[in-house]
């Protein structure tokens, strides 16, 4: 396989210096939490090799809030870790893939480095950021292996409706692929919030991890959920041989946070709906800017109006070097520079209020 660093991690908070931010909108999750927070006692936890499928435990709240059996449960390291063992699994050079565009980079650049033919489906800010079903359907093949998809979408914030998952689901059903679903944000759901896409069929594969709604992406869990157990037999040897099991610390903080799921995610929803509204507060006096609003998630992804009359790159140069304030910018997700994927989630509210002022005044500054 021919890897190649995605911008996303090598532009990263982390890998520029959180000491280097001011107002840091760049982020994906809600804000990081402590570990005191969840009010945790390791000093009899024994550091041997854990359950290779992941803690019994965790598994069972992670089934829990799935509506699946335990045994459909695969832990993994992080959504990331996921991703890598399912594309990996049912994918070889030359296979045929279709995945939507924009994404999570990992979606697209780990079949890249396996060498697989892919089709994009090209989400479009003038149809609402929509996934067209029908566009997916004529781009399946006789050959195509999987088709992936992310719902509540990253970085756009926009759901996937009911009827069109279970339409993805029985399609997949009809023409033997495997539908992928990256469910990462669905907790965080500002409409009707859709059945885990695994409890549908078993042809669906679902995954999420502990970084985006519970704010402890430091703790390197994420999971698999799929109904075949066939399959969830080779992702467990992918698994298997890429570190044997899980982390042990990890998964008994994953475990405790998860149990602890209801208040937490009532809290989150809380801050979310507050943010996401201070962000349509601002853009409805920022005319230079526009936007689909977001359904779920904790992002956004708006975009420099094409007659505002700014000098795209002054712009971001402005923002970084004279404000000092990240935000996702559009190649990240190989779109236009002109987007830029906003966290509303992670900043405080004065953040935010920092951030989304200083994106203003470096507009002001490349003004043409």
């Amino acid at each position: 396989m021919k890897y190649v660093r995605m911008p996303i991690e090598i532009e990263s908070p982390e890998e520029q210096g959180y000491d280097t931010i001011r107002f840091n909108l760049s982020e994906s999750s809600v804000r990081d939490r402590k570990l005191s927070e969840l009010g945790l006692e390791f000093g009899d936890l024994v550091l041997a090799y854990g359950a290779h499928r992941g803690a019994p435990g965790l598994r069972a709240q992670i089934a829990r809030l799935s509506g699946v059996d335990d045994a459909h449960v695969l832990t993994t390291a992080g959504a990331a870790g996921a991703l890598f063992i399912i594309a990996t699994t049912l994918l070889e050079k030359g296979d045929h893939m279709v995945v939507v565009r924009p994404n999570y980079a990992t979606n697209i650049e780990t079949p890249r480095a396996i060498g697989c033919a892919i089709d994009y489906v090209d989400l479009a800010f003038e149809d609402g950021f929509r996934l067209d079903v029908e566009r997916v359907e004529r781009l399946v093949r006789v050959e195509t292996k999987l088709v992936s998809i992310t719902t509540p979408h990253n970085p756009t914030g926009v759901s996937l409706d009911d009827k069109s998952l279970r339409r993805l689901t029985a399609l997949a059903e009809a023409r033997g692929f495997h539908l992928l679903v990256d469910e990462t944000y669905r907790e965080m759901s500002f409409v009707p919030k859709l059945p885990v896409a695994a409890s549908l069929s078993t042809r669906a594969i679902s995954v999420a991890s502990m970084s985006k709604s519970y704010g402890i992406p430091g703790v390197r869990v994420g999971w698999i959920v799929n109904g075949d157990a066939k399959l969830m037999e080779r992702f467990l040897a992918a698994k298997e041989q890429i570190g044997i099991c899980g982390s042990i610390v990890d998964e008994a903080i994953a475990e405790a946070a998860l149990a602890q799921s209801e208040q937490w995610l009532a809290r989150v929803r809380r801050e979310l709906d507050e943010g996401v509204g201070a962000v349509n507060e601002w853009l409805s006096r920022e005319k230079r800017m526009e936007w689909v609003r977001p359904e779920g998630g904790c992002v956004c992804f708006p975009r420099i109006r094409s007659e505002a009359g700014v000098d795209v790159e002054k712009f971001h140069r402005s923002l970084a070097l004279e404000h000092a304030t990240a935000v996702g910018p559009g190649h990240w997700f190989e779109q236009d520079k002109r987007f830029m994927r906003i966290g509303f989630g992670w900043p405080l509210a004065d953040e935010l209020k920092g951030g989304l002022a200083a994106i203003s005044a470096s507009l002001d500054a490349a003004g043409r």
